[in-house]
């Protein structure tokens, strides 16, 4: 395998902090993006995810290709995250390279429960859950080797629109915690670096299967609660815990389309789905942990709000977590 990655997405947050990390692993690192960054030992192409053309130009001499591309605001799923999908799958077949992608817990639906490992079944009653299902469908069935990574909702110095910007006001210093949460329901919660330092360990490791499927356990929230106290504490105050207001949520979807695709994914905030990381333990020794408040303080820094909190260029190597 070269050291030569395409990354679709990396602008976005994911896909960004995965290109930074193959860079400081010594990567020639290939940024496809519409609107092109500087980020310093990136080579920038412009290009569309939906150009069939565009894709294959820019994966040429790549062996992986990092697919970490979605439709802006929620909106248009069914109309362009399959043929983006079909877009990569062409092009790594041409470039026998590996596609990777941040996998989501959309494809779970209301019935998951408990601890959910890489066979869990898959039954979801959301649109963009069966799209989630199919996007991974395609990458196992397409003729392409393949890694994903699912974890639980982003958050990190540049996750920008994130349910954990929900949870503050981005830009102004914390006063209060606005929970989409019941009490008592856990939540899974994934920190940006240890996300990407997951993803580039496995590939580097030069085991994988030509399939491959791994979860990450992430910062696991048993009740909702740790969350709020990483916020707290980080903060230095006792802040007030709102509830979300998914009422007028409800009530303006019709008119707001971000506002419906928040409602259709409600039931993640309402059933507890944690995801087992065993095999990713197995193959890794430890999966890459930051300490909860580190991360919520490098987020909380990248959100603007902790002015006297300078916010770090690159986010550091991150600690592994022993297991028990």
């Amino acid at each position: 395998m070269n050291k030569t990655a395409l990354v679709l997405g990396a602008t976005g947050g994911i896909g960004g902090e995965v290109a930074r990390r193959l860079v400081r692993g010594g990567w020639r690192v290939r940024a496809m993006a519409r609107h092109v960054g500087q980020t310093p030992g990136m080579e920038w192409v412009r290009g569309d995810a939906m150009s069939a053309s565009d894709v294959a130009a820019a994966a040429e001499g790549a062996s992986v290709i990092v697919h970490a591309v979605n439709p802006p605001g929620y909106r248009k799923w069914n109309e362009v995250v399959l043929p983006m999908i079909d877009h990569t799958i062409a092009a790594a077949r041409r470039e026998d390279a590996r596609v990777v992608l941040p996998g989501t817990v959309y494809n779970f639906g209301p019935d998951a429960f408990g601890r959910l490992d890489e066979t869990a079944p898959q039954a979801p009653v959301t649109r963009k859950g069966k799209i989630r299902v199919e996007l991974e469908r395609r990458l196992e069935h397409g003729g392409v080797k393949s890694l994903i990574v699912r974890s639980g909702d982003f958050f990190g110095l540049r996750a920008g629109n994130s349910w954990f910007a929900q949870l503050v006001k981005p830009g102004k210093p914390v006063r209060a915690i606005t929970y989409p949460g019941r009490r008592g329901v856990g939540h899974a919660w994934a920190y940006l670096p240890d996300v990407a330092e997951t993803m580039v360990q496995l590939l580097e490791k030069g085991t994988l299967a030509d399939f491959a499927r791994f979860h990450m356990r992430g910062h696991w929230d048993a009740d909702g609660t740790q969350m709020i106290g990483a916020i707290r504490r980080v903060a230095g105050a006792e802040l007030p815990v709102r509830r979300f207001p998914w009422p007028i949520v409800r009530l303006a979807s019709p008119f707001v389309p971000l506002f419906r695709e928040l409602l259709e994914m409600r039931y993640l905030w309402t059933t507890p789905v944690e995801l087992h990381d065993d095999r990713l333990a197995a193959e890794l020794g430890a999966e890459p942990h930051t300490p909860l408040d580190e991360a919520v303080r490098a987020t909380l820094a990248g959100l603007g709000c902790l002015h006297a909190f300078p916010a770090p260029v690159e986010a550091p190597c991150t600690p592994q977590r022993e297991r028990a």
